[in-house]
């Protein structure tokens, strides 16, 4: 074979080969799970109402001390 003819074989198998090589992509990632859906909004002010109650009564418990 002469040297033009290896250089086109060459070339040919390199592309065949690239193609082969992006065509072998694994699956797609999972998806993320959905959010739960719980509101944490009336939780937050009962706790921070709480806690403020808390803290008011036990300031005022030692200061009596």
């Amino acid at each position: 074979m002469i040297i033009q003819n290896k250089r086109i074989i060459a070339s040919i198998l390199f592309v065949l080969i690239s193609f082969v090589c992006t065509a072998q992509a694994g699956p797609p990632p999972p998806m993320a799970p959905p959010p739960s859906g719980l509101p944490i909004d009336g939780g937050v002010l009962i706790g921070v109402c709480v806690g403020l109650f808390y803290g008011a009564k036990k300031l005022l418990l030692n200061k009596g001390r």
